[in-house]
């Protein structure tokens, strides 16, 4: 009998923390802190939990300065991540970081696992439906991250990536089978539909995992969501605050890729 193939039994719990952060930098650690209380009650505990996009600190009005909020992969929220990864929970969630342009902070994800902190710094600035994100926000390096954590390598982008197909392809390319998504996807007309349709079509023409976590109603839509490599929403959240958990397998997305070999088939 042959060994286990590793991969095939790989997976990983993930927890999609849909909570709002305000204003106060100090009462969104609370709600970090409350969080990771709950989860180290559980056995076992999640493998990684996710946080929305400027989860340190929330944009405020548009057009607000970030400068003073803006702090570095040793400052108060990622350190506060790391430690807490320190327990075996792996930490994703998004602060302002500070950037050549002190005006202009980096809008970052970091990344905490065992013990160590990386950070992805989003490419893609929402300078759209009316919004300039980029006169308040530094456009990081154009760097796709590919991370790996317990052994599932992931890909990162940060909500207004989630429009460029590009990116998510780069990230499929380079190994991720999964792609995580912290947002805070401001709510209007069609914006539901948009987000939907667009995770969706990232994991189909990937043939990867989506994780997506949003901030909630009423400024942003909500909707966190896990799609399968296949298509299929394996579960989706309302606009309001809520968690959700889902287990990803290594061995979905090895079986899509025999049935939906587009990746290996690609001629461009």
């Amino acid at each position: 009998m042959s060994a286990p193939d590793p991969v095939s039994e790989q997976t990983l719990r993930v927890r999609l923390v849909q909570r709002a952060s305000g204003l106060d930098p100090e009462a969104n650690l609370a709600v970090v802190d409350e969080t990771a209380s709950r989860a180290a009650q559980e056995s076992p505990p999640p493998d990684l939990v996710v946080l929305p996009e400027a989860f340190a600190r929330d944009f405020g009005e548009a057009g607000s300065d970030l400068a003073p909020y803006a702090q570095g992969l040793d400052g108060p929220f990622a350190e506060r991540l790391r430690r807490l990864s320190e327990s075996g929970t792996a930490w994703l969630g998004g602060m302002f970081e500070t950037a050549d342009d002190p005006a202009r902070p980096l809008n970052t994800l970091v990344l905490a696992a065992a013990g160590q902190v990386t950070a992805y710094r989003k490419i893609h600035l929402y300078d759209s439906f009316g919004y300039v994100e980029s006169a308040t926000v530094s456009p990081g390096p154009v760097e796709p991250a590919v991370v790996d954590v317990a052994g599932f390598p992931l890909g990162l982008m940060t909500c207004y990536d989630l429009r460029f197909p590009e990116l998510a392809r780069t990230l499929a390319v380079r190994g991720a089978e999964a792609l995580v998504v912290p947002a805070a996807w401001v709510a209007g007309e069609r914006k539901v539909e948009h987000w939907r349709t667009l995770l969706r079509a990232r994991a189909i023409e990937n043939t990867v995992w989506v994780v997506a976590v949003g901030q909630p109603g009423p400024r942003y839509t909500g909707h966190s969501t896990v799609i399968a490599p296949t298509g299929d929403v394996v579960v989706e959240a309302g606009d309001t605050e809520t968690e959700l958990d889902a287990v990803l397998d290594r061995a979905a997305v090895a079986d899509v890729r025999r049935t939906n070999p587009s990746l290996s088939n690609r001629r461009m």
